[in-house]
């Protein structure tokens, strides 16, 4: 689609500045002017034109030449200047998928005072590293770092191009798939490539959770997906490998922004981080009321790990959503999951059936939790859990 303003009919009325939900649009000469890199072509200004001098236009529907688009590209998403452990397990996944595509991959790394970081991306896996430096893109904002990224991939034509699905990619990773008018498809928990017709396979939980879908985009370039933090594995760090450190420019046009950032306030937490923790200790339905959770507390603690929830839990407010496990809410892959009063829905499941070991506690010995379970307790939680804290004080204590 694309939007502009037929400026014989433009009277000046200024109806479309008010308009505009996103302040795209501006008075120059008595004449509205839209600006296109930050107008969402929502068409909220044609509406309201009484002079049909705005005209707002779809595409022909032409799609692109294929052929032009080489290479995987995976987003270095960063936090103050630390790379994410989510992109080395990007890195992992690509070095894979480029061994069947016969391709390079490379990674893209927005930030300030980056380019010492940028060798640990080819040490992880990457061919090339684009890196882009500029004081704007020091912390995050979807305005710059939307038309940076989007300006690179107009340029370069990857084929296929990779985030994780955190709260920077989802907010990202959306708003770029909409400038390039291809698709996304959202919290991938496994990739692969079509042998036939070499189409990344990008699949994710469906209708809730209760099947998996795979989806393909045939037509438009790039492929793009996001993936799930904690379903695969990190690529292994190699001092040796070498690579290219390709530095790019932003002019000010994109580097420009309409949001300001005041503040980073961090996350208040006693615990160990949920998502990076080697052990998790859940709780569902059947601990039976938020004051029972004090027992997993207890167990957590002892063995240095974090408590998590199902979805059950947290509807229930027994505690904060953000210990929950699963597809609505985080996935994880510690060392050892002990499910506590937890059925195993296909919901939670998807959240963690990553786990090197999972232990599941349950009262009901057809619970589907058992079915994923390396081991499994068929008790009275409550009698349970205690008596393994117990236990494994003891054991540590010696």
């Amino acid at each position: 689609m694309n939007i502009k303003v037929i400026e014989q009919k433009c009277t000046g009325c200024t109806l479309c500045v008010k308009t505009c939900p996103f302040s795209c649009i501006k008075m120059v000469n008595k004449k509205a002017v839209i600006d296109l890199d930050t107008c969402t072509l929502c068409g909220a200004c044609v509406e309201v034109c009484k002079f049909d001098a705005i005209e707002l236009k779809r595409d022909s529907g032409s799609t692109p030449n294929k052929e032009e688009y080489k290479g995987i590209w995976v987003f270095a998403e960063q936090k103050k200047g630390i790379i994410q452990s989510v992109v080395y397990e990007l890195l992992g996944k690509s070095r894979e998928l480029a061994k069947k595509l016969d391709a390079e991959v490379s990674c893209v790394l927005l930030g300030h005072d980056m380019k010492d970081t940028a060798q640990e991306l080819i040490h992880r896996g990457a061919d090339n590293v684009y890196i882009v430096d500029a004081p704007e893109l020091k912390h995050f904002l979807d305005e710059p770092y939307t038309k940076v990224l989007v300006n690179l991939i107009r340029k370069y034509r990857p084929e296929i191009f990779l985030c994780g699905a955190t709260f920077i990619g989802r907010s990202l990773i959306s708003r770029v798939a909409v400038k390039l008018h291809t698709g996304l498809t959202a919290d991938c928990t496994e990739l692969d490539i079509d042998d036939a017709e070499k189409y990344l396979l990008q699949t994710r939980p469906a209708f809730g959770g209760n099947i998996m879908a795979t989806i393909l985009s045939k037509n438009y370039r790039p492929q793009m997906a996001t993936v799930r933090h904690k379903v695969m594995k990190e690529s292994e760090c190699d001092t040796s490998r070498k690579g290219k450190i390709i530095e790019e420019t932003a002019t000010p046009a994109l580097l420009r922004s309409r949001t300001k950032l005041l503040d980073i306030v961090e996350e208040i937490s006693s615990t160990v981080n949920l998502a990076e923790a080697d052990i998790i200790v859940s709780g569902g339905r059947g601990m039976k009321g938020p004051e029972n959770f004090s027992i997993l507390n207890e167990l957590a603690e002892a063995l240095g790990g974090a408590v998590g929830s199902s979805r059950a839990a947290v509807d229930s407010d027994w505690i904060a959503y953000s210990h929950q496990v699963g597809q609505t809410g985080k996935t994880v892959c510690p060392d050892i999951y002990i499910a506590c009063g937890i059925s195993g829905q296909i919901q939670h499941l998807v959240g963690m059936q990553s786990a090197k070991t999972i232990i599941a506690v349950n009262q009901d010995p057809g619970a589907p939790i058992f079915t994923v379970a390396d081991y499994g307790i068929v008790g009275d939680l409550f009698e349970v859990i205690p008596l393994l804290t117990k236990k494994f004080k003891e054991a540590l204590s010696k």
